[in-house]
């Protein structure tokens, strides 16, 4: 006997996913620059070196995030 997924379920968990996104890329970001302040702060340079590699890195770090998410959204709606 085989069970079929519920689609309005699935439906939901689709957009609990896409509504989660931009708040996780905001926590990894905040987090990343958050630290680079902080090592900026105890390691002084004149540059601010350390928040700038860190937060570019945070945004990286974020859209890898983003896009393994969508390519796991999208193939379990393929299916």
């Amino acid at each position: 006997m085989t069970f079929k997924k519920d689609p309005k379920k699935r439906t939901k968990n689709k957009w609990l996913a896409l509504i989660n996104i931009p708040i996780q890329m905001g926590v990894i970001v905040f987090g990343f620059s958050y630290l680079g302040n902080r090592l900026d702060e105890k390691y002084p340079n004149p540059n601010d070196i350390y928040v700038k590699i860190l937060t570019l890195a945070g945004v990286a770090l974020s859209f890898y995030n983003i896009n393994r998410q969508l390519k796991d959204i999208n193939k379990s709606s393929d299916e």
